[in-house]
């Protein structure tokens, strides 16, 4: 290990919102998979990777001994209730700031000022633009209006977001074109969507779902027109993702095209396309990486994740990020597992001679938290006053 890493903060690039809610069983096992439920012939979630992280190293915050049986775990997770246990977890994360995507609330969650609190740190917005786009839809915003209403929502958001995040992968996959599309283009494209939306409406299934690779790339021209950051989804995902259609290295014309502007592009999660996110990150000089979603649900073979991402990835290019959702044991576990892969990476690479203890220290400061800062400069962007930035 490396106990250098130890003191450090972390900035948490990406993460989201916590339950405020007390959890049943099957609803807490829910939350430790991507799936939408687990699957009932599975067996326990506890029986995985996740599962044996979390009794091993969550227990002993909610007072229990390591690797506390999983009713036990659950009993004490519910006799404390969500508040207790979301504030033993988020003040034990050692964070200093957290990025938060407020674009995806399937129900309600603790917002990022209440993160902020609870974690003893500050809280950022980070804009999900397939959001934002589909509420000026419902906002009845006409198809002619369409685009110039977008970059208008998104240029004022950029005066207080530090972020955007696109989930093309979701909608369309990662295979994007570098071409900047035309008004004529994203005219035609808002225009199928309302019409989509029409026929949504008429159904009564609600907001329509944006799934077009013409507005994608509008989306995210925009964010880059704006001078946010863009964040990406990458790989491993719940069962809405075809996984082939969504390895970093399909986006390589964007992200030619991306290059000349020096806009910031974060690629999250990657797993199990780590290798080529690292590589993306050594050859575009505006690419940066985590391995985010990945380092908790791998539990003991975090390091390994980890490692294959530094073979290539400039240590200047790596952050890191917990991509905590639903559960406020995602953020600690995240965290620790995080600390513990990297100190092993560094503390290894001191015994074998690869690196001075001094330049090991040094890049932990880098992934840990001076890389964030470089890319999403916090300290421009106007404090509202709630230990956040953005609106309350």
């Amino acid at each position: 290990m490396f106990p250098e890493l130890e003191p450090l903060r972390l900035v948490d690039h990406h993460c989201h919102g916590v339950l405020p809610r007390d959890l049943g069983p099957e609803d807490f096992e829910r939350f430790l998979t991507e799936a939408a439920e687990p699957p009932p012939r599975g067996g326990s979630l506890f029986d995985s990777q996740i599962g044996f992280a979390l009794r091993r190293w969550c227990a002993p915050i909610l007072d229990l001994e390591p690797h506390a049986p999983p009713g036990e775990y659950l009993a004490r997770r519910a006799s404390l209730g969500a508040a207790e246990v979301n504030r033993r977890f988020l003040s034990a994360s050692g964070l200093e700031e957290l990025c938060v995507d407020t674009g995806y609330t399937p129900e309600p969650l603790l917002e990022p000022a209440e993160l902020a609190l609870l974690a003893g740190a500050r809280a950022h917005e980070v804009v999900r633009l397939e959001d934002l786009a589909e509420r000026t839809i419902a906002d009845g915003v006409s198809a002619y209006a369409f685009a110039e209403d977008v970059r208008g929502r998104i240029a004022e958001r950029a005066g207080h977001a530090v972020g955007a995040k696109s989930i093309a992968a979701y909608r369309v996959g990662l295979e994007l074109s570098g071409e900047r599309p035309s008004g004529a283009d994203v005219k035609a494209a808002a225009e199928r969507l309302y019409r989509q939306a029409e026929r949504a409406l008429a159904g009564g299934s609600g907001r329509p779902r944006l799934a077009d690779e013409t507005l994608h790339r509008f989306l995210v021209w925009c964010a880059a027109d704006s001078g946010l950051p863009i964040q990406f989804h990458v790989g491993y995902g719940d069962s809405d993702v075809d996984l082939h259609r969504v390895d970093p290295v399909r986006m390589t014309p964007l992200l030619r095209a991306l290059e000349p502007t020096g806009v910031p592009v974060l690629l999250l999660h990657n797993y199990p396309y780590q290798r080529h996110a690292g590589y993306l990150a050594q050859v575009f000089q505006n690419v940066f990486v985590d391995v985010s979603l990945a380092t908790h649900n791998l539990g003991h073979r975090a390091p390994a994740i980890l490692a294959e991402l530094l073979e290539l990835a400039p240590f200047g290019k790596v952050l890191y990020a917990s991509d905590a959702f639903g559960l406020a044991e995602h953020y600690y576990l995240g965290a620790l597992l995080f600390r513990r892969g990297l100190g092993r990476i560094l503390g290894e690479g001191v015994e074998e001679g690869a690196w001075t203890r001094s330049d090991a220290a040094r890049v932990a400061r880098l992934i840990t938290s001076e890389n964030a800062r470089r890319v999403y400069e916090f300290d421009d962007k106007p404090d509202d006053g709630t230990g956040t930035t953005g609106p309350p």
